[in-house]
C-alpha cells in the first residue's frame, strides 16, 4: 500500500497571502470548489466562472454552460460545507493563477489502494475564472471527485 501525501488541516493559511489580489484568487478558487464542485450547485457556477470560459478538460464543454453540464452530469447536489472535504494537499497563487493539488485515492488491478495527486490550474480575470487546465484524458469518465476521499 503507498503511502497518501500529507493533507493540510489547515485551510485558512492556505488561503491567507499578504498580497490581498492572490489571497482573493485562491478565496474565489476555494469557495467555486465548495459550493459548485463539492456541492454540486451548478446554477451558482456563473458566480464564480465567466461566461467565455475556455475549458482545456476534454471531456467538457466549453464556456460556463460546459461547465453547468458536466457538473450536473456527475454529481448531485449536497450542502455547502464552510471547509472543503477534498483532501486538499496544497494551493497556490502567483499572478492571475491559482493552482490546487488533491490527493486521490484509486484502486490497482489487485484492489489494492494507492495514492495518486490531482492538479488544477486556473487562471483568473477580473475576478472570474476564466480558464481551467487538469490532467483529464478524453478517455476517462466523467468524475465525481467527491468520491475522491481519503
Amino acid at each position: 500500500m503507498s503511502v497518501p501525501p500529507v493533507v493540510s488541516q489547515d485551510h485558512e493559511a492556505l488561503l491567507a497571502s499578504p498580497d490581498p489580489r492572490l489571497a482573493a484568487n485562491k478565496r474565489l478558487v476555494y469557495d467555486m470548489y465548495r459550493i459548485v464542485l463539492q456541492a454540486g450547485l451548478a446554477d451558482r457556477a456563473h458566480e464564480f466562472i465567466a461566461e467565455d470560459y475556455i475549458q482545456h478538460n476534454p471531456n467538457a464543454a466549453q464556456g460556463l454552460k460546459g461547465l453547468v453540464d458536466y457538473v450536473r452530469a456527475s454529481r448531485p447536489e449536497r450542502p455547502i460545507k464552510d471547509k472543503l472535504d477534498l483532501p486538499l494537499v496544497h494551493l497556490m497563487a502567483e499572478g492571475n493563477y491559482v493552482t490546487t493539488t488533491f490527493v486521490r485515492p484509486e484502486k490497482d488491478a489487485n484492489g489494492e489502494t494507492y495514492y495518486s495527486s490531482w492538479f488544477d490550474l486556473y487562471r483568473i480575470e477580473d475576478g472570474k475564472i476564466v480558464e481551467h487546465w487538469d490532467p483529464m484524458l478524453k478517455s476517462d469518465p466523467k468524475i465525481d471527485p467527491n468520491d475522491k476521499r481519503i
